[in-house]
C-alpha cells in the first residue's frame, strides 16, 4: 500500500510540475483566439522599456540589419523614395531582404514582429515593373470611388508581392493652391471628393466588419495592407502652396475644409496616420497636442497608431535638429506614436530613455503608443503571419491590373477643348490618314508621364526604369497600319507646313518633382513646351496634350489649339490616352480643380469671391465612344454642338457645387 501510495505520489507531482511549465510557456499574447485588446494588455504588461521604445522607432532600410532589430527592438522598417534592395530588383528580392529583418526582430526576447512600409501612394512605385496608375489628381478628375477602392486593391496584391503589408498611402491633403509642389498627391480642391476617393481605404485594407467599432484599425487578411490617412492635418493649405510651412486659418476652416477627410478615414478603419510638416497659425503640427491628442484620438476616436513624417520631429525646431531631446519630448507628448527617425536610431532610443527615466514623458504616454502599434499588428495578423512569401510575385504589373490602370487613365482625362471657335470637333481622330506628327518632350518619355515618386523620390526621365507605354507607343499602336508617325521632339513651324500631316499630337507639361522641388511661384510648362505649340498649331490642325500635376500657364496659347486635353500624371499606360483621343471611349472627366488664367489670381478656389477662371471646377467636354470602325477612320467629331456653349453650361453647373 505504501509502495503503492509513493508511485501516486511522484505521479501526481510530475503532473502538477508539467502543468505548471505549460502555463509559464503560455503566452496571451501568442493565442490569436484572444482578442487583440487582450493581446496587446497581456504584451505590453510584459515589455520592458526598452522593448516598449523600440517598437516606437521606424528606421530606413539602409541601417537596418538583424542584429540591430534584435537588439533594439525596432518597431517598423520602411523604404525612403526609391529605396530598393538593388537596381531592377524582382518581388522575391523585396521578399527576402524584409524576411531577413524579420527575422530579427523574431529572434528578440519576446519575438514582437516589425511591420514594413512603403510609399505606394500611385501603385508601387518604387518597384521595378509594378503598375503604376494615375497620380491622385487624376483620380479626382475620374468622379469614381469605386474605381478607386478597385486601384486600392489592385495596389494591396502588388504591394504584398513584394512581402510589405504597410503603405503609406492615401494623401487626402485638399490642395487649396496649385503652387505646391504635392499639389498632384490631393484628390481635388474640393474636401467632398476627397471624402468619397478615400473608398481607397477599404481596397487597400478590406470592408471593415459589420460590428466594427469606430477608430479601430482593420486589416482583412494577407492580401490587404495597412493604410495610412495622411497628412494630418492642413498640408494643403499653407501660405502660397510652399511646401511644409504655415497654414493660416481659423479653426472652423481647418475642420470644414481640411478635416472631413479624416473622419471618413476613420470611419472606414484606418490603421495610421501620418503627421504634416506644416504649422497651422505658426503651431507646428508634429508638436500640436491639442489637434492630434485632443481631437483626432479623443474627438475622432482613432485608435490606430500615429506616425510621424521622415525626420519630422526633427523639424519642430529651426534649424531642424538643433535641440533634438525637445523635439522627442513635444512629438511624443504631443501624441505621436511611432517616429520615422529614420537613420538617427540610438539618438531618438537615448533621448526617450532619458525622458521617461526622469518624469518628463509618463509611462502610460509610452503604453498608450506602444499599445496602439501592437494594436495594428495584431488585427493584421502580423504574430501569426510575419513573413513575405513568393504566393503573390505574379500579381506585380499583372495585365489586370494593368488593364485597370488604362482604365484609370481614360477616366482621368479632361478634355478642355475641342474644336476652334465653335467649329465641327476634332476629337475623337482618325485613326487612317496618310500622315501625322507627334511632337513634344512627353510622347515618348515614360517618367515624365508617371511624375514624382516614381522609382525615385523625385521621379526620372526616359523608358528604362521601367516597364510601361508611351503616348508615342501607344499612338503607333493604335493608328491603322498604314498611317506614317513622324516623331520629332521639338520642330519648327518650317518642318511642321512642308510636310502635309492631317494633324499633329502635342504632348508637353511639367517635368518631374516631388515635395519642396515641385513648389513653383510661376507655373509655367518646362522648356520647349510653349514653342511646341506654337509651332505646331500655327501650321496644322493640333490636339495639345498637357502632362502635369496641376493645371499650368495656357491661356496665352489657348486660341491656337484645336483640341485641349488635360491628362494630369496617367502612369504607366499611355493607351488610356488613345483610347479616348481615337474614340474607343468617350471624354468624362471633370476638374477636380479650377483651371486659373493668371497665377496672380491664386489662390482661387471653387467658391471664392470675384472667381473668374480659365477654366472652371468640374468643368470637361464629353465625348461619346464611336464604335463603327469606317465612322471612326473619317470622323471628326462627336458632337456639332459650339464649344463656347458647352463651357458656360459647364460654368453654371459647377457653381452650384453639385458632386455627382
Amino acid at each position: 500500500m505504501a509502495r503503492v501510495s509513493l508511485s501516486l505520489l511522484v505521479a501526481m507531482l510530475f503532473v502538477v510540475l508539467w502543468w505548471w511549465e505549460v502555463k509559464a510557456e503560455y503566452a496571451k499574447y501568442k493565442d490569436p483566439n484572444q482578442q487583440p485588446a487582450a493581446r496587446v494588455a497581456d504584451l505590453v504588461a510584459r515589455m520592458t522599456l526598452q522593448e516598449k521604445i523600440g517598437q516606437m522607432v521606424q528606421i530606413d532600410r539602409s541601417v537596418a540589419n538583424f542584429d540591430t532589430m534584435k537588439t533594439y527592438f525596432i518597431g517598423s522598417v520602411l523604404s525612403g523614395g526609391g529605396s530598393a534592395p538593388l537596381p531592377e530588383a524582382s518581388a522575391g528580392d523585396w521578399v527576402n531582404m524584409i524576411n531577413g529583418f524579420q527575422k530579427g526582430s523574431l529572434a528578440s526576447r519576446l519575438g514582437i514582429p516589425m511591420i514594413y512600409g512603403i510609399d505606394a501612394v500611385h501603385g508601387h512605385n518604387n518597384v521595378y515593373n509594378a503598375t503604376i496608375f494615375p497620380h491622385n489628381i487624376g483620380l479626382g478628375a475620374t468622379r469614381d470611388p469605386e474605381l478607386a477602392k478597385r486601384i486600392g486593391s489592385a495596389t494591396a496584391l502588388e504591394v504584398r508581392a513584394t512581402g510589405i503589408p504597410y503603405a503609406f498611402a492615401p494623401c487626402i491633403a485638399v490642395c487649396r493652391d496649385p503652387r505646391w509642389g504635392r499639389c498632384y498627391e490631393s484628390y481635388s480642391e474640393d474636401h467632398r471628393i476627397v471624402q468619397a476617393m478615400t473608398e481607397i481605404i477599404p481596397g487597400l485594407q478590406g470592408d471593415i466588419p459589420a460590428n466594427s467599432r469606430k477608430g479601430f484599425p482593420y486589416v482583412g487578411g494577407n492580401k490587404k495592407v495597412a493604410a495610412c490617412a495622411k497628412h494630418f492635418v492642413g498640408d494643403g493649405g499653407t501660405i502660397r502652396g510652399i511646401n511644409e510651412n504655415n497654414t493660416v486659418t481659423d479653426r472652423h476652416d481647418l475642420l470644414s475644409i481640411h478635416m472631413p477627410a479624416y473622419s471618413d478615414s476613420i470611419i472606414k478603419g484606418v490603421s495610421t496616420v501620418m503627421i504634416s510638416y506644416s504649422s497651422w497659425n505658426g503651431e507646428k503640427m508634429h508638436a500640436n497636442r491639442d489637434l492630434v491628442t485632443g481631437f483626432l484620438k479623443d474627438t475622432l476616436k482613432f485608435k490606430g497608431f500615429v506616425i510621424s513624417d521622415w525626420e519630422g520631429i526633427d523639424r519642430i525646431t529651426s534649424p531642424p535638429h538643433s535641440n533634438y531631446t525637445y523635439s522627442v519630448q513635444a512629438s511624443i507628448l504631443a501624441g505621436i506614436d511611432m517616429v520615422m527617425v529614420p537613420v538617427n536610431y540610438k539618438e531618438f532610443i537615448n533621448d526617450l530613455t532619458y525622458l521617461v527615466k526622469n518624469n518628463v514623458i509618463p509611462m502610460d504616454r509610452i503604453d498608450d503608443a506602444v499599445g496602439r502599434i501592437l494594436l495594428v499588428k495584431f488585427t493584421m495578423g502580423l504574430f501569426e503571419n510575419p513573413f513575405g512569401d513568393l504566393s503573390l510575385v505574379n500579381e506585380l504589373g499583372s495585365q489586370a491590373h494593368r488593364d485597370l490602370a488604362r482604365e484609370a487613365v481614360r477616366k482621368s482625362l479632361v478634355l478642355l477643348k475641342n474644336g476652334k471657335n465653335g467649329t465641327i470637333p476634332v476629337l475623337p481622330l482618325p485613326k487612317k490618314v496618310p500622315k501625322i506628327l507627334v511632337a513634344g518632350s512627353h510622347a515618348d518619355n515614360l517618367g515624365y508621364q508617371c511624375g514624382g515618386w516614381t522609382m525615385a523620390w523625385q521621379g526620372f526621365s526616359g523608358n528604362n526604369k521601367t516597364r510601361g507605354t508611351t503616348i508615342l507607343g501607344a499612338i503607333k499602336s493604335t493608328v491603322d497600319s498604314s498611317t506614317e508617325v513622324v516623331y520629332l521632339e521639338n520642330p519648327d513651324s518650317d518642318f511642321v507646313k512642308s510636310n502635309n500631316f492631317e494633324y499633329a499630337i502635342a504632348v508637353v507639361g511639367e517635368h518631374p518633382y516631388a515635395e519642396t522641388d515641385g513648389d513653383s511661384m510661376n507655373l509655367t510648362m518646362a522648356d520647349h513646351g510653349p514653342s511646341v505649340i506654337t509651332s505646331v498649331c500655327e501650321a496644322v490642325k493640333c490636339i495639345v496634350i498637357i502632362i502635369s500635376g496641376r493645371p499650368v500657364v495656357i491661356e496665352p496659347y489657348v486660341s491656337s489649339i484645336d483640341a485641349l486635353v488635360a491628362a494630369w500624371l496617367p502612369g504607366t499606360e499611355g493607351q488610356g490616352i488613345t483610347d479616348v483621343l481615337y474614340g474607343e471611349h468617350g471624354f468624362s472627366g471633370k476638374l477636380p480643380r479650377t483651371w486659373f488664367r493668371s497665377v496672380d489670381q491664386l489662390p482661387m478656389n471653387i467658391g471664392d469671391p470675384h472667381y473668374d477662371p480659365l477654366f472652371p471646377f468640374g468643368f470637361g467636354l464629353e465625348t461619346e465612344s464611336v464604335k463603327d470602325p469606317v465612322a471612326r477612320s473619317t470622323s471628326a467629331g462627336v458632337s456639332r454642338r459650339p464649344w463656347t456653349f458647352l463651357v458656360a453650361v459647364a460654368l453654371i453647373i459647377s457653381l452650384r457645387l453639385e458632386f455627382p
